[in-house]
């Protein structure tokens, strides 16, 4: 029996990674009064209740326009909640897959961002993850950085159940157009999860290092949301009209990077995965939401 450690249990990815664990996983995601990622005590603590087969990383602070007046909580959460599960990792000898954001890029690149181009976060959050990012390449040897985007799921909240909701509210919905991604099953996520602990548990030379994982293809934010209408256009959703705007008309606290499409080449390569397209996955999700009405 391979017991693994879960921050973020009740998270997006840390919800589909329970109900999707192989068998043989016993999964523990104590609750943030057994372990809170804010305080490294807390977190020391929860490494050493037991010994672990592996430790995945799911927690993070991500309210992202609140992160820009939060700045110590997200730095606490996103930084150094990951550097003190690092460093007990390394400690017990245990490896350890982090997951992160597009938001520690920019933006600014015209194709797909690569594991090796140069970060550059724009806003609190993806500087907080970015920081997270270092703490656990420079404190645990064994240790894979999952970077992903646009995540959604039958869960918590998200872009897709937001669209979802509003469809049942409103005639009219204006969504941005000039921000280019890749919608990413949570599901989808926490299988390519098992797949990286399962290889790092039963190999200790198993590559470490950061890699992407999204769903294949890329929309805008207004393609996406017409795509999820008309997937549920068969279950009697309403079909409200979706108006395509800039990011310059629905202004936020805290800058998104106007492209999100990360390459999973290198993952496909190293571990053998291939992302189902991104219309299949969250068909399935609005599907889901939508047969409950």
């Amino acid at each position: 029996m391979a017991d693994i450690l879960l921050t973020g249990g009740s998270g997006q990815v840390g919800t589909a990674l329970q109900r999707l664990s192989p068998p043989g996983w016993n999964i523990h995601a104590p609750g943030r009064a057994q372990l809170d990622l804010s305080d490294p005590d807390s977190v020391v603590s929860a490494v050493a209740a037991r010994p672990w087969s592996a430790i995945v990383s799911a927690g993070a602070y991500t309210a992202v326009d609140t992160a820009e007046s939060e700045v110590v909580a997200a730095w606490r959460a996103n930084a150094l909640g990951p550097a003190a599960l690092a460093e007990a990792a390394a400690k017990s000898g245990v490896p350890i897959v982090h997951l992160s954001t597009d938001y520690v890029f920019d933006g600014s690149k015209s194709g797909w961002y690569l594991e090796d181009d140069p970060v550059a976060p724009i806003g609190v959050y993806g500087a907080s993850k970015e920081g997270g990012e270092q703490a656990i390449r420079t404190a645990c040897p064994r240790h894979v950085i999952l970077r992903t985007a646009w995540v959604v799921s039958p869960d918590g909240g998200n872009f897709l159940k937001t669209m979802l909701r509003l469809g049942k509210e409103r005639p009219a919905l204006r969504v941005v157009d000039d921000q280019r991604g890749c919608p990413t099953s949570a599901a989808d996520i926490a299988e390519a999860v098992c797949c990286v602990v399962e290889r790092l548990m039963a190999d200790a030379a198993a590559p470490a290092g950061t890699y992407h994982f999204v769903n294949e293809g890329e929309a805008n934010w207004c393609e996406f949301a017409r795509s999820i209408f008309a997937d549920a256009a068969p279950f009697g959703w309403p079909q409200p009209t979706v108006e395509a705007i800039p990011t310059s008309e629905y202004p936020t606290p805290a800058r998104r990077p106007a492209n999100s499409r990360l390459s999973t080449a290198r993952l496909c390569a190293t571990f053998g995965l291939r992302p189902r397209p991104w219309r299949t996955a969250t068909r399935e999700i609005v599907e889901a939401l939508a047969r409950q009405g």
